[in-house]
């Protein structure tokens, strides 16, 4: 038997289609890998901004997670957007019955335009019940504050996510100003954290809407193929970077437009089955 290597997105709907799912959908796709969706929000956005978030009903979203993991073999899932704490609970709830084989939460609060999109009473959850499930954490520095509790160092800061069970943080540095931009992951072994850095050259583009979004989306996409932690990543960024590069002079909207997610998609990953 034959099977296509499965992601599955648990994440917001941006209807601009730069972000979110469809980000992540679209990442899945360029690197062969079958993609398949939960929708915890509706977002009103476009490349400007996002107007306004519409949650779903929070047993919905634990029914299209549980419906797609009872069906299909998922090698990996990525969280993305999760607007209020009843829907964080059913994804726990839900991701508890069935396990994904990796995970990765890309703790989503707020949009480049300056949003809030998760709910103040969201945040507990996710740091008490959520994280502790993932294989991998990745938010960027203001988000890793957040969960720290203080704007502090990016090493303290992780050494706090780390604290909460984490068991790998990727702490992304793409909000920092100057010519490179660095990515920190921490991996903790028994007790013991290894730190690598990701560095790759600043592009030059207001093209950075989903830019978070699609880093997640390759890391699970890679992981799905059975790559290893740190090649994940290092792969991920790689393709980051070249998307970004790849739509750096496209103008789509009048805002922070899209990466070009599909510059040199790959064939669908099909794997024999013993």
């Amino acid at each position: 038997m034959k099977r296509y290597v499965t992601a599955l997105t648990i994440a917001g709907s941006d209807p601009s289609g730069g972000a979110g799912l469809q980000a992540d959908l679209k990442t899945f796709s360029a690197l062969g890998v079958y993609g398949a969706t939960a929708i915890t929000a509706v977002t009103v956005q476009n490349t400007v901004g996002v107007k306004y978030v519409h949650s779903l009903p929070p047993q919905v979203v634990y029914d299209q997670i549980t419906t797609v993991m009872e069906d299909l073999d998922v090698d990996a899932a990525k969280i993305g957007m999760v607007n209020d704490a009843a829907t964080l609970d059913a994804i726990v709830r839900a991701l508890t019955a069935y396990r994904p084989k990796f995970l990765v939460v890309d703790p989503v609060m707020v949009s480049t335009s300056g949003c809030p999109l998760m709910q103040p009473d969201a945040l507990a959850i996710m740091k008490e019940r959520l994280l502790p499930m993932a294989d991998l954490v990745t938010p960027n520095l203001p988000e890793a504050w957040v969960l720290a509790g203080d704007d502090c160092s990016v090493d303290a800061a992780a050494q706090a996510v780390l604290r909460l069970g984490v068991k790998a943080l990727l702490v992304k540095g793409g909000h920092a100003e100057g010519k490179v931009k660095t990515d920190f992951l921490y991996i903790n072994k028994g007790g013991s954290v290894k730190r690598v850095e990701f560095s790759a050259e600043t592009v030059g583009t207001a093209n950075t809407h989903g830019t978070g979004c699609t880093l997640s989306a390759a890391i699970a996409a890679y992981c799905a193929c059975g790559y290893g932690m740190e090649e994940a990543v290092r792969e991920a960024k790689a393709y980051l970077t070249k998307a970004l590069v790849a739509g750096a002079d496209v103008m789509t909207g009048h805002g922070h437009g899209p990466v070009n997610h599909l510059y040199d998609p790959c064939k669908i990953i099909v794997k024999d089955e013993v």
